[in-house]
């Protein structure tokens, strides 16, 4: 049987050590999946020739280890309340509703969708698109069920965001959920966010 593990993070450097960490342990490019927040526009839309690949995984291998810089291979695309972002794998795919070369636009709740059809509890669904709206990087993997705390463990030690410890200080905020409808966040409202969590350890 498959879960999905999934990890937030705060710095995109964090979750490609922890790909490349998953793939080192024999993961496959197609069960590993990777979203990230484009704010500050440095990736832009034919930075990579392997574009079209994003949305099979097929861009992970060299997102993390190419010469050719770190998102090389990842496509772009545009999810509603969280703006620009750079994705690679299956959950790319399942939130623009894509196949390979198609990952452009994304349907309202695209992400939130594609996390719960994943397996993943509606609840933690909304905090981890809340993240990735906040400048956060979401990583995923599907394992089988026997190497599911292997992969959790991974993505833990590789820094991830304590999930339940984030969304309480959300909801301190008077957030509630992900809204799709939201203003992104721009570059420099990230920043201040990753200072603040930084500056209490959340």
């Amino acid at each position: 049987m498959t879960k999905t593990v999934t990890g937030l993070f705060d710095h995109y450097s964090d979750a490609t050590s922890a790909v490349a960490e998953l793939k080192a342990t024999g993961i496959s490019d197609s069960d590993i999946s990777i979203v990230s927040k484009n704010a500050d526009g440095r990736y832009k839309d034919g930075d990579s020739d392997a574009a079209e690949d994003a949305g099979t995984g097929a861009g992970i291998g060299a997102a993390v280890g190419g010469v050719g810089g770190l998102l090389t291979g990842l496509g772009l695309m545009a999810i509603p309340g969280v703006g620009p972002v750079v994705a690679a794998g299956w959950l790319a795919a399942t939130a623009a509703g894509a196949v390979a070369g198609a990952v452009v636009g994304g349907a309202a709740g695209g992400l939130i969708g594609a996390l719960t059809e994943s397996g993943v509890d509606e609840r933690d669904a909304h905090v981890y698109a809340e993240g990735v709206r906040r400048g956060g990087t979401l990583v995923t993997a599907k394992v089988d069920e026997s190497r599911a705390a292997e992969a959790e463990a991974i993505l833990q030690r590789s820094n991830w965001v304590d999930l339940s410890t984030r969304r309480t200080a959300y909801e301190r905020e008077g957030w509630t959920a992900f809204d799709d409808a939201a203003n992104p966040y721009s570059q420099a409202e990230i920043e201040a966010e990753r200072n603040r969590y930084a500056n209490r350890g959340l």
